[in-house]
């Protein structure tokens, strides 16, 4: 169960991710990611219905992680392998709570190392596992150098050759691998109405 979004209140598991119409929310999850990487053993996949789709925009992007990994040259290869990133739930749910409740929440949730490049359990493929929107810097630099290095990854996934876009529709059902895929969605559907129901499924401690 995701603790700072919106839960279906009969099935806690599902997560509710609405905005445009009448929702007065305009949260869309348009920066590149894995979900929930801010916890120390980050989904395993992840499972996404269309529910209110408007017949305009709406689209999701999923990057292979791999594939961008793999196209690095061989120095930037040198130059990541082996980092830790430190991803904190608080880079981007920290101004949604009161100061009690995020002082309650990172006692709950403290901020999780993880390798910049991951190595999938079960292929054996590497890939990017630092995103711009949960990690907060890269160990043993500063923040200019850990920022620096986590937008030229993200520039990587953002290449469209390492893509696949999916355009939804109402009860369409897309599920994805977390440990090697990032998405983004867009908000080209704004203000217009959505509604997007998801689960995750129980991951394990990157490596």
């Amino acid at each position: 169960m995701h603790p700072f979004t919106e839960n279906d209140g009969e099935h806690p598991e599902i997560i509710v991710l609405e905005a445009g119409g009448q929702t007065g929310s305009t949260t869309v999850a348009s920066g590149w990611h894995s979900d929930v990487t801010w916890r120390s053993e980050p989904s395993m996949g992840s499972i996404l219905r269309g529910v209110v789709v408007p017949s305009i925009g709406v689209d999701t992007c999923f990057a292979s992680a791999s594939a961008a990994y793999e196209r690095l040259d061989d120095g930037w290869k040198a130059r990541v392998d082996g980092l830790v990133a430190v991803h904190d739930y608080m880079h981007v749910f920290g101004g949604s709570v009161s100061d009690e409740k995020a002082e309650e929440l990172r006692e709950k949730y403290p901020a999780q190392r993880h390798p910049v490049v991951r190595t999938h359990p079960e292929t054996g493929e590497r890939g990017i596992f630092a995103n711009r929107y949960f990690v907060s810097h890269l160990e043993g630099m500063d923040r200019d150098e850990s920022r620096e290095i986590v937008d030229y990854l993200e520039r990587q996934i953002m290449s469209p050759s390492v893509q696949s876009r999916i355009r939804w529709q109402e009860n369409r059902f897309v599920m994805w691998d977390n440990r090697a895929v990032q998405y983004a969605a867009t908000s080209d559907f704004l203000p217009r109405h959505r509604r997007m129901e998801r689960v995750t499924i129980i991951g394990d401690r990157p490596f």
